[in-house]
């Protein structure tokens, strides 16, 4: 059984000194900053997020499950992106399981060294797209698209 994301105060400071460097404008490879309006509060929240580009598409991926940036994201469908100065409005459509599993399996090849993220997935680099398939009803998967 995969772990539940529980927010730990290593990865609270991790976060945010990452999410200070991208306010910066430091290039930080596929990171970027997720502002998504919360859907009970209204206040804008931000996140760091891994931006999966794959098959000439951007795609944001639930790493760590139904945290608070999917909820609020799935609610709205509209979000920013920021780095540095830069900041853009943008939409998502929300992928069904079959649809997600070969960007989740991309995703998870493209970011399987990150340490903290591999107790969050029940799949290897190389399993079958059904084992993906599975996998994406707990890692919910959203195409990109530029607002307006």
């Amino acid at each position: 059984m995969t772990r539940i994301f529980e927010m730990t105060g290593q990865m609270r400071r991790g976060t945010n000194m990452i999410a200070g460097l991208l306010r910066s404008g430091l290039p930080l490879g596929p990171l970027m900053l997720l502002s998504v309006r919360g859907r009970k509060t209204g206040v804008e929240r931000t996140t760091p997020v891994a931006v999966l580009r794959y098959q000439g598409d951007r795609w944001l991926v639930a790493a760590f499950g139904e945290v608070g940036w999917v909820r609020n994201i799935r609610a709205s469908g509209a979000a920013t992106l920021i780095r540095g100065r830069r900041a853009e409005p943008i939409r998502v459509v929300k992928l069904k399981p079959a649809e997600a599993a070969p960007v989740l399996k991309q995703y998870f090849k493209t970011f399987r060294i990150v340490p903290f993220m591999r107790p969050y997935f029940e799949v290897t680099p190389d399993a079958p797209l059904a084992d993906y398939q599975r996998e994406a009803l707990n890692h919910p998967v959203f195409r990109i698209a530029r607002s307006g």
